[in-house]
């Protein structure tokens, strides 16, 4: 078997969805709509937390790098998506499904521990409020952010180096609508196990161990919450855990399914929407989840919309 890895220069081919080309344009313009709504609602939370000086906490420091990372995530793969969907072509070049590749890797591993990160500080919020300002003070919290930012950069540079060295003997259809790892892994005609278990190992570090990080901090706040008898402060406990314990659902429940089982268990199909709601869906719901439940966003909202509107006026 010829095992060169010869079209490493040339360009590749995103079949997408082009088994279902009766769905193609609904899915393209389902996906443009979800895109615009991705870069209003995290563009606006961005903005809002760093305008509104309340709003110049950690927990809106946590949320703001989050929306930045849905941002750079969708940006690496929905404009590219679209062009295939509305184009003759399918194609995809080298170079460009190696970046997509690795932001997608790069991003998606960053918001794993992020979340970890968010969980902690909310553990910090509701069960150490006095102390919550010495705990979480700014210099830790940039810190943590950093930390989280570099491991998943860490660990996306051995994925991409362990993948991309693969033979492909030639193959250059990938089947999915971007260059994620588990589509690239198929195009190889050999089988490495050195990457079965890197994958597995990183898959650990950064999906179970942050969950783990997750649950014992919400366990610890449920204790907590339990003894709270301000029901205004229960409510609000409630709406600030309960918006992030809903994007953790969402995240971590579609990228668990779909890189810490055997890869041939699940359909091309399958596998494809599922990758069409952790990239595309989620990025969109995180702001909404975020603003619809939490009235300060929404306090700050209107209040940098009144400033503007007097600073108009005179």
């Amino acid at each position: 078997m010829d095992t060169n890895n010869e079209s490493s220069t040339t360009d590749f081919i995103l079949l997408g969805f082009s088994d279902l080309p009766q769905l193609e344009h609904i899915i393209s313009g389902v996906v443009f709509v979800f895109y615009i709504m991705t870069l209003v609602g995290n563009t606006a939370i961005i903005l809002v937390s760093n305008l509104d000086s309340q709003l110049h906490t950690p927990m809106y420091f946590f949320l703001s790098n989050l929306s930045f990372l849905d941002l750079c995530y969708a940006t690496s793969i929905i404009p590219q998506m679209l062009v295939n969907l509305w184009g003759p072509t399918k194609s995809i070049t080298y170079g460009g499904c190696v970046l997509q590749f690795f932001f997608a890797l790069d991003l998606g591993a960053t918001e794993c521990l992020l979340l970890a990160v968010m969980a902690y500080d909310r553990y910090a919020a509701v069960c150490q409020p006095l102390h919550y300002t010495v705990l979480m003070h700014p210099q830790l919290c940039q810190k943590m952010v950093l930390t989280a930012w570099l491991g998943g950069l860490g660990s996306t540079l051995i994925v991409c180096s362990l993948t991309l060295k693969l033979p492909r003997c030639g193959h250059r259809e990938v089947d999915n609508f971007f260059c994620e790892m588990p589509a690239l892994l198929k195009m190889a005609c050999v089988y490495s196990k050195v990457i079965e278990i890197v994958v597995f190992a990183l898959g650990v570090i950064f999906l179970l161990a942050p969950l783990s990080i997750i649950f014992i901090s919400y366990a610890i706040i449920t204790q907590a919450v339990m003894r709270i008898k301000s029901t205004a402060r229960w409510h609000k406990v409630l709406n600030t855990c309960g918006s992030h314990l809903t994007v953790v659902t969402l995240f971590y429940g579609t990228i668990i399914y779909m890189y810490m089982k055997p890869q041939n268990s699940t359909s091309e199909d399958e596998g494809k929407f599922l990758t069409l709601f952790y990239t595309i869906v989620t990025p969109t719901l995180n702001p909404l989840i975020y603003t619809l439940r939490n009235k300060d966003v929404k306090s700050a909202v209107k209040r940098i919309l009144c400033e503007r509107k007097w600073s108009a006026k005179s």
